[in-house]
């Protein structure tokens, strides 16, 4: 399933092929994945599927976050330090959009994650194969953008001196070296501050000017469950990065605010269901003050949905139903972890997690202190992203009769 020959990798005093050659390494991890695809029907997860399955996520776990830091950290801020005209024009708007793609991609590893430890584990021998397109698909785009745009730059622009920073930085960042000294004699804090400069400055020229869709009150639904379904629908089949995704923001009970990403598991009339620890930082200042906001944000379609309402906590026998369906190791983490807790390290936690499969196996109870959350809404908003800034913005206010009233809002 995998090669057992590899190509000798070039040093890093040619920081660009090792970039190169990281690109051709994930194109190999890739074509692993789509035969992975066409072996599990007829195999299942035997241990040519396993063995396949490990290598997969040994890379995109590991050196494939070392080459997006590489880019994100040293590359990039390097050569905007250096681009000028149509260099510099160009780096604008490509750098925007490699980053996003940095951030689409990881979020749909993680989907892919949960999947090849399956594997991995002979626990299951599916693979969804939209996934693995999806995620293909994005990196072919994004490497052949990289090594048709971003690569020849650096080779034309960069010294010699500066490819070996760059080079010294990727070096250290594997724990091969410790970070040299710039080649030019300049104290490394002089090259982080310009850099630091330059990325502050080019954060304030980043933007997008919308202009997919439109939003009328003739386009919205009666009620906003059924324009929330709606766009969910398109955002599914708009294949968006981790749809289900929303940010979660709570007050505690001095005032203070906390946000953070969690997982919608279901939405219907009664509202917007999430599961977590009762006795994580959210949890208790949800017991605190019931009172929170979601925020959806698709950028692939430029929408984003506000909802903001009281929270109440789901029925044990929904809370049990969703428990029992979760991935075995994603019931016992529950079980194991004291969420928003203090620990001394990370092998402290894999003891726990040891103890607690060791003690219930494959047959874990739902712990008391882990369950539903259902946010019932008192104010809906969906955005449409439009050009100039000049975006639609369509709310629904519950009244007391249960009723919704709509409402246009200036942007």
């Amino acid at each position: 399933m995998t090669d057992t020959l590899f190509d000798p990798a070039p040093g890093f005093d040619q920081p660009i092929a090792v970039l190169k050659h990281c690109h051709d390494r994930i194109r190999r991890q890739l074509a692993t994945l789509r035969r992975l695809l066409d072996h599990l029907p007829v195999h299942g997860a035997d241990a040519e599927a396993q063995q396949a399955a490990r290598a997969v996520l040994n890379y995109f776990e590991k050196a494939a976050e070392l080459h997006h830091a590489d880019e994100e950290q040293d590359l990039l801020p390097m050569l905007h330090a250096c681009a000028r005209g149509a260099d510099a024009a160009m780096l604008a708007e490509i750098v925007p959009l490699i980053l996003l793609e940095h951030d689409q991609m990881y979020a749909m590893w993680q989907g892919l994650h949960e999947q090849l430890a399956a594997i991995a584990d002979a626990r299951a021998a599916t693979l969804s194969g939209a996934e693995v397109q999806r995620f293909a698909d994005c990196y072919a785009g994004h490497m052949e953008r990289e090594e048709g745009k971003v690569a020849p730059m650096a080779k034309r622009l960069f010294s010699a001196a500066q490819m070996a920073q760059l080079g010294q930085s990727m070096q250290a960042r594997r724990g091969l070296a410790p970070h040299a000294a710039s080649q030019d004699g300049a104290p490394d804090g002089v090259h982080m501050a310009a850099q630091a400069a330059h990325k502050a400055a080019g954060l304030a020229q980043l933007r997008t000017d919308y202009g997919q869709a439109s939003l009328s009150e003739a386009d919205v639904a009666h009620d906003p469950y059924s324009q929330f379904s709606k766009w969910f629908e398109e955002a599914l089949a708009a294949q968006v990065a981790e749809p289900n995704a929303m940010g979660l923001s709570t007050v505690d009970a001095h005032g203070k605010p906390s946000s953070r990403i969690v997982l919608i598991k279901q939405f219907d009339s009664r509202g917007f269901t999430w599961y977590t620890n009762y006795h994580s930082d959210k949890g208790r200042q949800l017991a605190s003050n019931p009172h929170a906001a979601l925020l959806f944000f698709w950028s692939e379609l430029e929408r984003q949905i506000r909802i903001e309402g009281k929270v109440e906590l789901t029925s044990p026998e929904e809370s049990d139903k969703y428990f029992h369906s979760r991935p075995l190791k994603s019931r016992l983490a529950a079980m194991a972890s004291q969420q928003s807790e203090p620990v001394a390290d990370r092998a402290a936690l894999e003891g726990k997690y040891d103890a607690v499969a060791s003690q219930f196996g494959d047959a874990p109870p739902r712990p008391d202190h882990w369950g539903g959350y259902r946010l019932v809404p008192e104010r809906i908003e969906f955005w449409q992203g439009r050009r100039s800034r000049f975006h639609d913005r369509i709310v629904y206010l519950l009244q007391d009769d249960g009723s919704w009233m709509r409402q246009r809002l200036q942007p």
